[in-house]
């Protein structure tokens, strides 16, 4: 049974007061014809009413005299029977392209087209494919080559692309994916000669097969370049490599590094990420264009290596991070482990005085580990701004370990610090 939107059944509408009567000489469907002799003359027509028309229920069936409705409905029955046709495929078409949108069909997306970054520098002589000349006394550091192989992955709304290759690292020997993008500054032809500062993000949790700074929904790319636009953030390429060789499965992870016996990712954050990096774009020479972030066991990987390799990378935003290593897989290598413990790096770099250091910390004070906070600011306490050091912390009112949480806070504080001290865009 047919029901109205209140669920009582539905009824027929039959308009109120008196019905309308059939013009003179006419009749209602079904009604006897008149007595004889009460007919309307012969050949008369019946008086016109107003808004009377062929098709209207009243003349359905016409009384004696009456002219019988023409072809006039079914051709505008045919017309609009096509128009919902029309409206019908147009509808399906719609839908089936953001189908094939969504599993990625051609034409219908250009994710998987293949993506280059930059072209050779007005005047360099270079075309494109080439690696150009160095400029002599430069800052700039020109794209070393191999180019990589660079397929899209997602269209930002302002044009800029977030691209994938796979990368067979040379030093580490491990085998992975990176994402990268640049801001659309980078194809600007007043930075055509310009080098930009590099920012490695990485992941917390398993980060592999994925790195989830790669999703535009995090908004990490578009805050970038509105954040450069407002002064407050250099234009940094952003590289987004998987962090892990593997799912992290039962609690097992690496600590991005190279634990004994297993696959080499401190080499492969901090030499073969940054080689990529350098092989395709154009950066700065210096450590003063190098630096991590990172959420959790990202920002504890991105802190261990700024402090371990003060010579490569200048400064890090550690976002709800770990102080110390503590993958199950360093049992049996103390050595090792102390070798890649930021408490004890820190000490070292203070004895060494220098290089410079600068870490941004941000945490969250509703985070889901309550010692996160603590261990922070006891790091704080213990080595910042002390010699080399230099600490900030962000602590984050209803900040939740997340990378939701952590991203637009960046913008009040950690991104303003870093940027403060690199350089970048630079000739």
């Amino acid at each position: 049974m047919s029901h109205a939107p209140d669920g009582q059944p539905y009824q027929p509408y039959r308009p109120e007061g008196p019905q309308p009567q059939p013009p003179y000489g006419g009749r209602s469907h079904g009604a006897p014809r008149p007595p004889h002799g009460q007919e309307p003359p012969y050949g008369q027509e019946p008086p016109y009413e107003e808004g009377a028309r062929y098709g209207d229920a009243r003349y359905a069936d016409p009384g004696y005299g009456e002219e019988p409705p023409g072809p006039a409905p079914r051709r505008r029955s045919r017309v609009r029977r096509w128009v919902i046709a029309g409206a019908s495929v147009l509808a399906l078409a719609g839908v089936g392209a953001l189908v094939m949108q969504h599993y990625e069909i051609p034409p219908f997306t250009d994710k998987g087209a293949a993506v280059s970054f930059g072209k050779p520098p007005a005047g360099s002589g270079g075309k494109p494919g080439e690696t150009p000349q160095q400029p002599a006394n430069s800052k700039m550091l020109m794209p070393t080559g191999p180019a990589a192989e660079f397929k899209n992955a997602s269209t930002l709304p302002d044009g800029t692309h977030v691209a994938v290759t796979t990368l067979d690292g040379k030093k580490s020997g491990f085998k992975g994916k990176v994402w990268v993008w640049a801001p659309k500054e980078y194809n600007d032809p007043e930075f055509a000669k310009s080098g930009f500062p590099v920012l490695i993000a990485l992941p917390g949790g398993a980060g592999f097969p994925n790195n989830y700074w790669m999703g535009t929904d995090l908004g990490l790319q578009s805050s970038i370049g509105k954040w450069y636009a407002e002064g407050k953030s250099k234009p940094f390429i952003l590289a987004m490599p998987v962090l892990n060789p593997a799912p992290d499965d039962k609690g097992v992870y690496w600590d991005g590094s190279d634990i004994p016996g297993q696959p080499k990712m401190g080499t492969w954050l901090t030499e073969d990420v940054p080689d990529l990096m350098k092989a395709n774009f154009r950066t700065v020479k210096s450590r003063d264009g190098w630096a991590f972030m990172g959420s959790s066991t990202g920002g504890f990987a991105g802190l261990k290596a700024v402090l371990k390799h003060p010579d490569k990378f200048k400064a890090v935003i550690a976002s709800g991070p770990d102080i110390v290593p503590d993958s199950s897989l360093w049992k049996g290598h103390d050595q090792e482990k102390a070798e890649n413990n930021p408490e004890l790096l820190a000490k070292q770099l203070i004895d060494k005085k220098g290089p410079d250091v600068y870490l941004a910390f941000q945490v969250g004070d509703s985070e889901n580990n309550k010692k996160t906070l603590p261990d922070v600011q006891k790091f704080i306490a213990t080595f910042g701004n002390k010699g080399p050091i230099h600490t900030d912390l962000r602590v984050i009112k209803g900040g939740q370990h997340n990378a939701k949480t952590y991203v637009p806070n960046m913008a009040e504080g950690p991104i303003q610090f870093i940027s403060k001290v690199m350089e970048g865009p630079v000739e």
